[in-house]
């Protein structure tokens, strides 16, 4: 590797670095003139043509993401944020002309980790694919109590899935105790749906109640400061085993295959 191709890519990661970091402060006209810059200098740049995308998608300017997310797509056929978000700014193109879209954001300090007082959920009964792949990471979302059920809403009153049962009868219990909370949008694709839910207000008649109980609650994950608002570009990396969930949203554990069929071949022999 030759002096200025070194130097090209030293250049290469420090500005990518720094456009990363416009993006997780949300200073998304900056990190469209930053990826513009880099896409200048280096075309073939599939990652900076995903944040460009992400910047403009988040300034509500849908047309010029749609574009820019097909040219990654040209340079890379395979590459799975493109064609995910190429496939939401069509519902979100469509829907603008209605006004419904949902622009409003949660704060990202209403989301600073507090134990006891945060928690990420995975909604069951979600709403259809088609309504869950318009929402995007720190969207709002509302908590609404049904009976004994607490359900989840966007800011369009739309429904899009309920809590777990266990977390949510525990909420709608502290609601009606009088405790506030608000929630957003971890991540969503077409077939599941995950939200942060944050205490704002706790009533002085459930002072010692927490709102979460911690990691032995199943179904409650544990919160991860930058997730809500991490760029949806890095979410392929953290991308680990497939978890699955019963009816009410419960995670189940699944057996290793090779250990299953260990204790099955152990059963045949006793």
């Amino acid at each position: 590797m030759s002096y200025q191709e070194n130097k090209q890519g030293k250049l290469r990661r420090q500005t990518s670095k720094h456009a990363i970091t416009l993006a997780m402060e949300g200073r998304w006209q900056e990190s469209v003139d930053v990826n513009k810059g880099i896409i200048q200098n280096f075309p073939n740049d599939v990652d900076a043509h995903n944040r460009l995308g992400k910047a403009y998608m988040e300034l509500g300017d849908y047309n010029h993401a749609k574009a820019v997310y097909e040219q990654a797509l040209h340079l890379d056929q395979y590459n799975t944020i493109a064609k995910k978000n190429i496939q939401r700014l069509t519902h979100l193109i469509e829907e603008a002309v209605t006004g419904k879209v949902n622009n409003e954001k949660a704060l990202p300090h209403l989301f600073i980790e507090e134990i006891g007082k945060a928690g990420v959920v995975n909604l069951y009964q979600i709403a259809p694919s088609e309504r869950l792949i318009k929402m995007m990471a720190g969207d709002k979302v509302l908590l609404k109590s049904q009976d004994s059920s607490l359900s989840v809403e966007n800011v369009n009153q739309e429904y899009l899935g309920l809590v777990p049962s266990k977390q949510g009868q525990r909420l709608i219990k502290l609601m009606e105790g009088g405790n506030k909370y608000t929630a957003a949008i971890v991540t969503s694709s077409e077939n599941m749906i995950s939200i942060i839910i944050r205490e704002t207000f706790q009533d002085p008649s459930q002072i010692g109640q927490v709102s979460f109980l911690g990691r032995r609650v199943e179904e409650t994950q544990p919160y991860v400061s930058d997730r809500v608002f991490r760029p949806e570009y890095e979410e392929e990396e953290d991308v680990g085993e497939a978890v699955a969930y019963n009816e009410e949203g419960v995670e189940v554990a699944e057996e290793p295959a090779e250990e299953a069929e260990e204790e099955k071949d152990w059963e045949q022999e006793a």
